[in-house]
């Protein structure tokens, strides 16, 4: 008998047999792949109703609140050119307090032994180096005045401030020519009273003339380059007014909370950045950058107090520079009920009158008030002043003043409809 014969029907029987289990296998494994993919399906559909926007990155980065600390602490930039560092010094003095913390900055225009000698003024002053919150940025800038390199060397300040200053609750840039009208336990006990989110900065986005002389020009800051100081130069080209974002225009000087700062430094949804490049060849920029950052800012477009603080003498219509105040304008800085005044010339004869009667010390002294124990007539030094609580304050007429001053914009009806309009 043919054996192979044999084995054939059995080879075909295995081989049948290996086909079907292979297809009930398959088939097997079929329905489990539709089922687990049909559960997904469900469980990604249902994750959709529950969070249907993507989780992107910039939803992970908050604003940072302000402090909780019953009494605000304070960032000061104040800032000079070529011939200011005696002004600089008396208007730091006079701007003092432990609780807050001071940036000085003498741009390049200035000499080297100017410069040097108000390092020297910062880091050999007694009440300086005990307290340890008064620095230079040693890395001068090249500031243009109607250029962007005014908005860098504030973003500058700021940044160090942030780096070195620890925690702070609002940012007021001013420079040598300002000087304050109340005392700084005047300024911290009224601040205390109102929410840290405020940014008291004028702005309009009325920008009448200065579209055609001021957004449609494009011009050049050598301040961005060069070593040698020199007035903004234009470009032949004109350029459109944006339309990705609104611009706003205002005044120099303002008071911005510490949230708002970090986010012009940080810029995570990158509007900063994106209008710090436009501003770089705007006229005047310091007059326009923040403001239009604010009010482009969905997080910060509501926090605006139509204000710069400031008593500031123009002429109508205004011109580049403002008057430089005298003792005629005394009673008007007083009655604006401002916290700060400018444009004083150095050794202005009306500042010891403001120091005598507004701020109660000599000229050149540090201003009395909580955080020590001293005569008026004193300039206090590290050996002559006791150090009291920092966080001991003693408020005078210039706080009342300062309220009257808030309250009715705050208060004002008109006061929402002014924000970012």
């Amino acid at each position: 008998m043919d054996t192979t014969t044999n084995n054939k029907p059995q080879k075909k029987k295995k081989w049948f047999f290996s086909l079907v289990f292979s297809l009930l296998l398959s088939t097997l494994l079929i329905i489990i792949t539709i089922s687990i993919s049909s559960n997904t399906t469900r469980f990604y559909n249902r994750a959709r109703v529950i969070n249907p926007r993507p989780n992107f990155v910039e939803q992970k980065l908050h604003v940072i609140p302000t402090s909780s600390e019953k009494i605000p602490r304070l960032a000061y930039l104040i800032s000079g050119s070529t011939g200011d560092g005696e002004s600089l010094k008396r208007t730091l003095k006079a701007l003092y307090h432990p609780r807050n913390q001071y940036a000085v900055h003498l741009d390049l225009e200035a000499s080297v032994d100017e410069r040097m000698e108000l390092a020297k003024f910062v880091e050999t002053e007694p009440l300086f180096k005990e307290v340890g919150n008064v620095r230079m940025v040693v890395r001068a800038n090249l500031v243009t005045y109607r250029g962007p390199t005014m908005v860098s060397n504030t973003l500058h300040a700021a940044s160090i401030l942030f780096k070195e200053g620890g925690d702070w609750d609002w940012f007021i840039n001013l420079s040598a020519s300002d000087y304050p009208l109340i005392t700084q336990d005047d300024l911290l006990h009224t601040l205390s009273t109102i929410p840290r989110h405020l940014n008291f900065i004028e702005h309009t986005s009325d920008i009448g003339w200065k579209e055609n002389q001021r957004a449609k020009p494009v011009i050049i800051d050598p301040g961005l380059y060069s070593e040698q100081k020199s007035d903004v130069f234009w470009v032949p080209e004109k350029r459109s007014v944006p339309t990705a974002y609104k611009l706003f225009t205002g005044s120099a000087w303002m008071m911005l909370s510490r949230p708002f700062i970090e986010f012009c430094l940080w810029g995570w949804d990158n509007l900063p950045r994106i209008v710090l490049m436009y501003y770089a060849n705007f006229l005047s920029s310091p007059e326009g950058y923040f403001h239009t950052v604010i009010c482009n800012a969905e997080e910060f477009r509501n926090t605006t107090v139509n204000h710069d603080l400031h008593f500031i003498s123009w002429d109508n219509p205004p011109k580049q520079h403002p008057h430089f105040l005298t003792a005629e304008d005394y009673q008007r800085m007083v009655d604006s009920n401002a916290p700060f005044a400018r444009k004083f010339g150095r050794k202005e004869p009306v500042l010891d009158k403001i120091d005598s009667e507004l701020l109660g010390c000599n000229a050149d002294g540090f201003v009395p008030g909580g955080w020590f124990h001293g005569d008026r007539n004193s300039n206090i030094t590290s050996q002559h002043h006791v150090m009291a609580n920092a966080s001991e304050l003693k408020p005078g007429p210039g706080a009342e003043r300062l309220k009257r001053l808030i309250t009715n914009l705050i208060s004002a009806e008109d006061f929402h409809a002014n924000q970012c309009s």
